[in-house]
């Protein structure tokens, strides 16, 4: 090799090192601990309670420490006033948010949206009144509806009819509160009548409400349907929440078959700037497993 040739090699060599240091760097103050992420993952109590301890509020600082931005609390209806008021005051003041909690209307198959019985309306718009008086506390602008069982004695399109009727009647309590009800299509059991990304997206446009949107989790629709980016891609507009978990197992990305870097690396990149919900468990216990739970998300928030 000439002289010349030899010291254009080397100069090369030398710049894409120093690039590929700068890159190392970036990555590592990216994933120090402590760093916010670039997606806003939420987790919820219990997540980290061998090291916090059972304290809902102990637990939502040291969440903050970590890095963490948002919480979820499904059960938060069912807390004291003044534990919510609290916690309302704790997100406050670490600029935290709070995402989802669950409408109580009975288990996620109770009182049928899709029966179009008086009774079971009327369980459902006390809990969307009551969800309001909840989110004020906590300043929350997510609630989740499960519309409930299939009645399987009607015709789908009736069911699918009564259901739209009643969301309708629920989006009127949240609309002048700038609350949105986001349903979610599950796959614990085929009882349920809201399974499908494009039947929630088909249910949603029918509503018509900014108050009515989707809870898209990726754990339920790997089982239902997989085809995620595809499917997120076609209802996009109709999707104003994300919650995760890894299938199978329910636990945390990367103990399972979804790519979850892939997938955030899209929801970064269709601008999505919501809270993605840690709705798993976890593969670990104690703080050994709280340790893999924030290496996990360090891996797949690092695309």
């Amino acid at each position: 090799m000439k002289r010349a040739d030899f010291i254009k090699s080397g100069a090369a060599f030398i710049g894409s090192t120093a690039i590929l240091g700068d890159e190392i760097m970036a990555a590592t103050k990216q994933n120090k601990e402590g760093a916010t992420f670039q997606l806003d993952y939420a987790p919820h109590q219990g997540m980290f309670s061998a090291t916090a301890g059972k304290n809902f509020v102990d637990e939502i600082k040291y969440m903050h420490e970590l890095g963490f931005r948002s919480i979820e609390d499904n059960g938060l209806p069912t807390r004291p006033v003044e534990e919510q008021v609290k916690v309302g005051e704790t997100l406050a003041k670490l600029g935290m948010r709070m995402g989802v909690f669950v409408v109580p209307k009975g288990g996620n198959g109770a009182n049928t949206l899709a029966a179009g019985k008086q009774e079971h309306i009327d369980v459902f718009l006390n809990g969307c009144k009551q969800s309001v008086e909840v989110a004020k506390r906590v300043n929350a602008k997510w609630v989740t509806v499960v519309p409930g069982n299939y009645q399987r004695n009607l015709p789908i399109g009736v069911q699918t009819a009564n259901v739209i009727e009643g969301l309708k009647r629920g989006a009127e309590i949240f609309e002048p509160h700038g609350i949105t009800m986001v349903l979610e299509p599950l796959s614990d059991t085929p009882d349920l009548f809201l399974r499908y990304t494009d039947q929630t997206y088909e249910i949603c446009k029918a509503v018509g409400s900014p108050s009515c949107k989707i809870l898209y989790d990726a754990y339920h629709q790997q089982k239902n349907e997989g085809n995620l980016i595809n499917l997120m891609n076609m209802c996009w507009s109709e999707i104003a929440y994300i919650q995760v978990g890894d299938n199978p197992g329910r636990k945390e990305p990367t103990t399972g078959e979804i790519n979850y870097k892939n997938v955030f690396k899209w929801l970064k990149e269709k601008g999505y700037t919501g809270v993605v919900g840690m709705e798993h468990g976890m593969s670990k216990s104690g703080v050994e497993g709280e340790k893999a739970l924030v290496n996990a998300y360090r891996e797949v928030d690092n695309f």
